[in-house]
């Protein structure tokens, strides 16, 4: 039985004293110059501020009761990425409606309680504190973002809090070190890789331009773009960037523009990447590859009849799979949940991970957060209807998946395995 979504939409206020000081921390932890050169993503643990020293539990096992398990997610449920928070919920409640009516794991009904960051390093920080302190969670699941994310990672892992599934693939949640993190996706290195080698040789394609969000994720898949091309002797004819939460993008696609590549690569949010591709075809025709944090079907919806021939990455399989024994599930259960959803990427992306924390709570009778991460991150192979997840030592990601898809002209996501043969 999941939270009352009256209660579950509503942001949290806090404090004048305490968002200055969460301000402060990200500024400190989350900045860097994007001209610098560094890649922010790739800091490690230790390069990272402390936060307070870890916390002693009053109980053994925070948000574990006789007859409750307590989840928690801080994501984007308002703002330019909402969709994307409102879809990765959705499937992670899907999950847990489906588990409850089946009585639950060990007599324990899943609950899940949200709060909305906006997709903004400060209010992931202070609803993540509060997600702890206060609502005392179990664990963390489906964080949206790689800014959001990077704010949190020092308060999850000072206090050994299990920070499951996030939408990201940003490289510093793949640090060994790390011991709560546990990732469900392919990396955005993985998906920039396919891209740059399905565009050089399917295509031969050698002018790459790259569109990206100025933050630790754009910096990540940036990165990622310039390390694929460089194995290949190339480098990228224009790179530039937008501000998050924003849709500014008209200098981006000047810059682009006038570089007149063969392909853009966009490593950005639904509303920006839509609105610079509408820009850019009004003077040139290249091929656009998005990763699949822009959401694919966010990003079809905002395009319309425009969406067409636009290229994703993908790190699940289709949603309109039904040959695949977990989407079947999927497509049940959501509609079990909320008979109007439309299935979807992300909120497939958010059902997986609801049915990995679940393999988690089944593995442990006692349940504790330390019981929890051992038996994910130590396990064998572990098989959810047929997607197959890996973990063990130094290797906090499950699957290394990337499938390229296109949008066709009914604004259909279907695969394509060489994109000279795009439908």
């Amino acid at each position: 039985m999941t939270s009352s979504k009256a209660d579950l939409h509503s942001p949290r206020r806090a404090t004048s004293v305490y968002l200055l000081a969460s301000l402060a921390f990200i500024l400190m932890a989350a900045c860097s110059s994007v001209g610098s050169g560094d890649d922010p993503t790739e800091t490690s643990l230790e390069a990272l501020p402390p936060t307070s020293a870890p916390v002693v539990e009053e109980q053994a096992s925070p948000g574990v009761s006789d007859d409750r398990v307590l989840f928690g997610q801080s994501a984007a449920f308002s703002g330019p990425a909402q969709a994307l928070g409102q879809a990765m919920r959705m499937g992670i409640e899907a999950a847990f409606h489906e588990q409850n009516q089946a009585g639950g794991v060990h007599g324990r009904l899943l609950e899940l309680v949200t709060m909305d960051d906006r997709y903004e390093p400060g209010f992931a920080f202070a609803n993540t504190r509060d997600l702890i302190t206060k609502e005392k969670v179990f664990a963390l699941i489906g964080e949206v973002g790689t800014p959001t994310s990077r704010s949190v990672l020092p308060l999850v892992e000072s206090r050994a809090v299990p920070f499951l599934a996030p939408f990201t693939g940003a490289g510093f949640l793949r640090d060994p070190e790390l011991g709560s993190v546990v990732n469900l996706r392919a990396s955005y290195a993985q998906e920039t890789e396919h891209m740059v080698a399905r565009l050089t040789e399917d295509l031969g394609i050698t002018r790459v331009a790259v569109m990206y969000q100025n933050d630790s994720y754009g910096q990540s898949g940036l990165n990622g773009v310039l390390d694929a091309l460089e194995r290949r002797g190339l480098a990228p004819v224009a790179t530039w960037y937008y501000e998050r939460n924003s849709s500014a993008v008209k200098l981006a696609v000047y810059h682009i523009g006038a570089a007149d590549p063969e392909a853009v690569i966009m490593i950005g949010a639904y509303q920006p990447v839509a609105k610079a591709i509408s820009l850019l075809r009004m003077n040139i025709q290249p091929v656009f590859l998005a990763v699949s944090f822009v959401g694919s079907n966010a990003l079809a919806r905002e395009l319309g009849d425009e969406a067409a021939g636009i290229y994703v990455t993908q790190v699940v399989p289709l949603p309109d799979d039904l040959d695949t024994p977990i989407v079947a599930e999927y497509v049940t259960a959501l509609n079990s949940f909320d008979a109007g959803a439309t299935p979807g990427f992300v909120s497939l992306e958010g059902y997986i991970a609801g049915r990995l924390a679940i393999v988690g709570l089944e593995a442990c009778a006692d349940l504790t957060r330390e019981c929890f991460l051992d038996r994910l991150q130590t396990s064998q192979p572990i098989d959810l209807s047929g997607v197959s997840l890996q973990y063990g030592p130094g290797d906090n990601q499950g699957s290394d998946e990337v499938i390229m898809t296109v949008i066709d002209v009914s604004g259909r996501i279907v695969p394509v395995a060489n994109l000279e043969e795009t439908p």
